[in-house]
């Protein structure tokens, strides 16, 4: 049995070696693949598959994470009228709104990447997101490998797992929500992986050339796990501040 925790330095280094011939080096991290999560040949057919899905068409609002290989998906949801929720790079400056309503059309390209997302979003805090009232029906993220069982490896600092807990614990996610992860044909692994409670398993798994579906897919119901943080995670993430300030307790 390989549990998340003993097998994470082995499927990274089997993933990475061959994401390297396929990825898109990033700006600031070169091929640091332990630093972001990169886009790669076929992201665009990987986008395209994933639009087709029923829980794309029928979202209104959609999370999508600040991937380098989800910029096509952000600037497709921007194009076909859907409000983006988006955290900035290790959500340091928290949440940001996408509303097409209020950029114009011509910016969206620049809209979907992280330096111009912040300068055309409106940022979004922890009581924001309570007083709107939100349900989302779709969280999309990158990630550095996943199984067939939707069980992911990402960079290792959980931000998915956390911006999922920090949105279940307001009642805007729930096991009805369909998680999907987008990644290229060489990081998904066929073995067996046993996530911990705290994981966010996909529903989705999407590629270039093909959608996974998982069944029974379950996501975490724990909200956040605080002494379970990694250190200076609360002190540098401001809506992990602000969720342990209201004291939300989860039914």
């Amino acid at each position: 049995m390989t549990s998340l925790a003993d097998g994470k330095v082995d499927v990274r280094r089997r993933v990475w070696e061959p994401l390297l011939k396929v990825a898109r080096p990033d700006s600031r991290h070169h091929f640091d693949f332990s630093s972001f999560i990169a886009d790669f040949e076929g992201s665009a057919q990987a986008v395209e598959r994933l639009t087709q899905l029923p829980s794309y068409i029928q979202s209104t609002i959609i999370f999508i994470t600040p991937d380098n290989c989800l910029e096509d998906l952000r600037l497709q949801g921007l194009k076909d009228g859907k409000s983006i929720l988006v955290t900035t790079y290790a959500i340091r400056r928290g949440f940001w709104l996408l509303d097409p309503k209020r950029i114009a059309p011509a910016d969206y390209r620049y809209a979907a990447m992280l330096d111009g997302m912040e300068r055309l979003g409106q940022p979004v805090t922890i009581a924001d997101i309570v007083s709107h009232g939100w349900r989302i029906p779709l969280m999309v993220t990158g990630t550095g490998a996943i199984n067939l069982r939707g069980v992911r490896f990402g960079k290792g600092h959980g931000f998915f797992d956390l911006e999922w807990a920090m949105l279940y614990s307001l009642g805007v996610v729930d096991q009805n929500t369909v998680t999907v992860g987008v990644v290229h044909d060489c990081q998904v692994l066929e073995e067996e992986l046993y996530p911990d409670e705290f994981d966010t398993v996909c529903d989705v798994v999407v590629t270039p050339t093909r959608v996974v579906e998982v069944e029974g897919a379950a996501k975490p119901t724990c909200g956040i796990l605080w002494p379970l943080l990694q250190p200076g995670m609360l002190e540098g993430i401001p809506p992990l501040q602000e969720l342990k300030d209201l004291n939300i307790e989860i039914a």
